[in-house]
């Protein structure tokens, strides 16, 4: 008897086998170009979840990128970490980043083209439920997922970590159809207060169901970890900040539940 009860209690704390994140490279094509994405889904479960969109920092499509794929699987979501330059090219130095990130802003209509091509790869996934999609996105990447927003692109949510704000294509009255929630530092000099109020006013003239939140003591890049290493290696004002890491996730995780069930 004590044996049966030792192995019945054993079994309480064994996860079955095929509760697993599963994460895969996946190709795909805008234009001539090929683009290398990253692909995370629990395959515990056939049933239909909501996608989700996860664009890089300027660094390119990196690990970082695919570890937050992999956090978002771990929360139910089908999530695909895209990649914006092509070909899966990653930048080892900031003007590399910038020049590579420049090209794609220089050409937001090609841009837009290159991110919707990963949201009806992400779509046609089975286990993907068409019909709720978000995108979040770093640095270059919550910039990006931003246009989107502006261009009226078919998304329930769209959440931007340390982004850029400013535009030349401002948000239309009507045409935004994504709750947005902006996550940023009060310290960042690279989005300073004055691009805050910038973007709030295009926002409130758009009617767009907007949030934005400014973490105390703050700076640029702070859900990073190896943000203070960048930032010491190239002279930028760059650090990670564990709390406003963890908050700015659990306001990201709210934004999306609520933006789902809507």
């Amino acid at each position: 008897m004590k044996k049966i009860l030792f192995l019945l209690f054993g079994l309480l704390f064994v996860s079955p086998v095929s509760a697993a994140i599963q994460g895969e490279e996946v190709l795909y094509q805008s234009g001539s170009t090929t683009f290398k994405g990253y692909l995370a889904y629990d395959d515990s479960s056939e049933e239909k979840r909501p996608g989700v969109i996860v664009v890089h920092e300027w660094w390119g499509h990196n690990d970082y990128a695919r570890k937050r794929a992999r956090m978002l699987a771990e929360l139910g979501y089908v999530a695909l970490a895209v990649d914006m330059y092509g070909d899966g090219k990653t930048a080892a130095h900031p003007d590399d980043a910038g020049k590579f990130a420049g090209e794609v802003f220089s050409n937001l209509s090609e841009a837009t083209a290159t991110f919707q091509a990963g949201v009806d790869l992400l779509k046609e996934n089975p286990l993907t439920d068409s019909d709720k999609i978000a995108a979040i996105g770093y640095c270059f990447g919550g910039g990006t997922v931003l246009h989107m927003a502006r261009f009226g692109l078919d998304l329930d949510a769209v959440v931007s970590f340390h982004g850029s704000l400013l535009t030349q294509s401002p948000a239309e009255p009507g045409k935004v159809k994504a709750d947005v929630l902006v996550l940023t530092g009060a310290d960042d000099p690279l989005i300073p207060q004055e691009h805050v109020d910038i973007f709030k006013k295009e926002m409130d003239d758009a009617g767009v169901n907007y949030k934005v939140i400014s973490y105390k003591d703050t700076t640029h890049s702070f859900t990073n970890s190896q943000a203070d290493e960048f930032g010491k290696k190239f002279n930028m004002p760059l650090a990670y900040n564990a709390e406003s890491d963890k908050k700015s996730w659990a306001e990201m995780k709210r934004l999306l539940k609520q933006s789902f069930s809507n």
